[in-house]
């Protein structure tokens, strides 16, 4: 039926490392399929492979019976013991019939074809998902081969790879035949086969390429705790070292800062931070959002929040470009970050010294107390446990109790004017008129241009004074000046000869 079978799949098997076994089973299920399909789904078929003639026979199994319904799946006692040339075949017995396939050796041969084809390329996906499943969170390099619909594929020897849009740098161009170094996200099956997905975002780059410049990181001296980036702008690790007589930083930045530069090469020109790692979550923050200068720190454990105050001139530098700097830091540290400049806190603080006077029970140096750990709204103080009141204030369980009664009594308070405002607005805009927010942002304008009105006034009559005043000065310097020149007169009058002194005329 096919022809060099057993010298077809034995080549294969060879070239492909796929065993002989598997191949023939593979095309004795093909046949068996595509019989059914010649001959019907209902008929019951199997096929064996026959090592004498080197061909696969398929098999048509019947059950004798003596009267036949279904002569797909039934033959008659007469014609069993005929065909088989048995004539002790009993009823009920099962016998294989080989079927009769005069017309099918194209269909078969094709089949076996496309059968062995496609095992090929399964075995060889499957190769490749057995080599590769196991290098997750490897560092690979390879060559860019082609571009298809952004992605970017790429050539790994004996497989390809791609690179997603979402996991290539928007700064990184490359051109067909490239050397490119990425980091293997993932190895996912599909119907195509198994994908090799690389990334050059992933934060796993960024430590396996320190992996590779620095040998105290490879050989576990130092350690890398955490990595985040903005991937072609800027990264920040944090590293710490299990001997302490290396300094993790130092260990990453290099001699002349040759390791840190080797990795920021690979990377394209991304700036790169490398933080102390600290177990003081406070300490860690500061070191974090370097190389601005913290000079105060507030923390709440319970929702993980910091704030961090910083000198006027530094707040810029602490926040960063668009958040750049605090983003990565919180990123990196798990904290939530809050930066205040002293100016604003001390702002702040002067609000909240107000707004806590309102408390009864806080006196001032309760209320001072409670800023400088962070209570700044009547609505902290009305949210506070008891027990954070007595050991902060000193305070018995009453007193706090009381105190934090009395701040829920003005939030309530302040909770009704809002609903009741609230109530006026949805009113008043039925009704076709200004909001309570409209009337006061109009009686703020009228008043801000009554008083731009008394500056205006203001500014003119000084300029006014001012015009006169220069006026008198100019009229003063002139008279001055006539004063100066009757002055000057006079005494040339003063200097000429009298009588004999006097010079004759001379005669012409």
């Amino acid at each position: 039926m096919i022809e060099g079978l057993s010298r077809i799949i034995e080549q294969v098997s060879r070239e492909k490392g796929i065993p002989m076994d598997s191949l023939r089973e593979t095309v004795e299920q093909a046949l068996v399929a595509a019989a059914r399909k010649v001959y019907g789904q209902e008929k019951d078929i199997e096929a064996q492979y026959n090592p004498d003639t080197d061909e696969v026979e398929l098999f048509e199994y019947k059950t004798v019976v003596e009267d036949v319904e279904d002569p797909d799946l039934e033959i008659s006692l007469e014609d069993a013991r005929r065909v088989s040339q048995d004539a002790s075949i009993p009823l009920g017995e099962e016998i294989g019939l080989i079927m009769d396939l005069e017309g099918f050796g194209r269909i078969a041969a094709q089949t076996a074809k496309q059968v062995i084809i496609q095992r090929v390329r399964d075995s060889e996906r499957e190769k490749v998902y057995d080599a590769y499943k196991d290098r997750v969170g490897e560092l690979i390099t390879g060559i860019v081969r082609r571009f298809e619909k952004g992605a970017i594929i790429v050539d790994l020897g004996k497989s390809e790879a791609v690179i997603p849009g979402r996991e290539q740098v928007r700064t990184e161009t490359y051109r067909q035949g490239d050397r490119i170094q990425a980091y293997i996200l993932e190895v996912a099956r599909n119907a195509r086969g198994p994908q090799v997905v690389l990334s050059r975002t992933h934060p796993g780059l960024l430590v396996k390429l320190f992996e590779m410049e620095v040998p105290e990181i490879y050989e576990g001296i130092v350690t890398i705790e955490a990595a985040v980036r903005e991937p072609g702008q800027r990264a920040k690790i944090a590293v710490s070292s299990r001997d302490s007589d290396v300094d993790p930083v130092g260990a990453c930045v290099g001699m002349k800062g040759s390791r840190v530069q080797a990795v920021v090469g690979e990377l394209r020109g991304e700036k790169i931070d490398i933080i102390p790692y600290s177990i003081d979550p406070a300490r860690f923050v500061c070191s974090a959002i370097s190389p601005a200068i913290v000079t105060k720190v507030l923390l709440d454990e319970d929702t993980r929040t910091m704030e961090l105050i910083v000198p006027d001139d530094q707040l810029s530098l602490a926040i960063g470009r668009r958040g750049q700097n605090v983003r990565l830091a919180a990123k990196l540290t798990g904290w939530k970050i809050d930066i205040h400049s002293e100016t604003k806190i001390r702002e702040m603080n002067e609000q909240a010294r107000e707004d806590l006077a309102r408390v009864e029970g806080l006196t001032e140096d309760f209320r001072e107390i409670l800023i400088r750990y962070g209570f700044r709204t009547i609505q902290d103080v009305g949210d506070a446990d008891p027990d954070d009141l007595m050991d902060t204030l000193g305070l018995t369980e009453d007193q706090a109790q009381a105190i934090i009664d009395h701040a829920d009594v003005l939030l309530t308070e302040e909770l009704r004017k809002k609903y009741e405002r609230q109530e006026e607005n949805e009113r008043r805009v039925a009704a076709g008129l200004p909001t309570i927010e409209q009337e006061e942002a109009a009686a703020r304008a009228v008043e801000e241009a009554r008083l731009a009105a008394i500056e205006a006034e203001r500014v003119a009559a000084e300029e006014a004074e001012l015009a006169a005043q220069a006026a008198e000065e100019a009229e003063l310097a002139a008279e001055d000046g006539e004063t100066a020149e009757e002055d000057a007169t006079e005494d040339e009058a003063d200097e000429a000869p009298e009588g004999d002194d006097a010079p004759e005329a001379e005669e012409v």
